[in-house]
């Protein structure tokens, strides 16, 4: 779903192109996507922040209440944190800069979790001014809780991570319970946001 024909044209065909995946139309406003969607039943939508007649994400908030089986990857040219929670809190899997490679995008199209919420690291770098960063406190979290707080900002969901740690789901819960207490954050988003300026985790291909 694009406010952009040529674009979504051209995204329509690579993801054709690509095994395993077929595109089953495009969208350019809010209402001819919401009706698509309905007839279509899509797995994934790709959805721009701006349409012709309406807002991206309050039309994939609609999308995940009405099909939350469907995961939507939002497209944006521009970020900032209201953004990203307003994205995360209408349902969105992930959100990827507009003018990212190809390949990311189909990379997301597969994996982006239902249930987790994956932001690009250019995004988040865009988001962490100089001026923002204040000097790390390491004795703040525990080993265990960094590497969860890591993976958070990688997009996974508490299942995913469990696995990847070798830990029960709830005992991940807990953990993600004390880093929002720790970190004084309201969202899994708000506590990776607040991690980040304090340099407690560090973005993929950071040194």
């Amino acid at each position: 779903m694009d406010d952009h024909r040529t674009l979504a044209d051209a995204l329509c065909l690579a993801i054709s192109a690509e095994g395993g995946m077929e595109c089953i139309g495009t969208a350019h406003g809010a209402r001819e996507a919401t009706d698509l969607v309905a007839t279509a039943s899509p797995d994934v939508v790709v959805m721009d922040v701006r349409l012709d007649d309406g807002d991206g994400v309050e039309v994939t908030r609609t999308i995940t209440n009405d099909r939350p089986e469907t995961r939507v990857v939002v497209l944006t040219a521009h970020v900032d944190e209201s953004l990203l929670t307003r994205a995360a809190d209408a349902g969105a899997c992930a959100v990827l800069p507009k003018g990212g490679p190809l390949t990311e995008l189909m990379e997301s199209v597969r994996t982006a979790p239902r249930d987790g919420f994956a932001v690009h690291p250019l995004l988040l770098r865009a988001l962490i001014s100089p001026a923002s960063v204040s000097r790390p406190t390491p004795d703040l979290l525990t080993a265990r809780e960094r590497e969860v707080l890591t993976l958070l900002a990688e997009g996974r969901d508490p299942t995913t991570i469990a696995r990847a740690l070798g830990i029960s789901v709830l005992t991940c819960r807990g953990y993600i319970k004390s880093l929002l207490v720790k970190l004084d954050a309201h969202s899994q988003l708000e506590a990776v946001m607040i991690a980040l300026r304090r340099r407690l985790i560090q973005l993929p291909d950071e040194d």
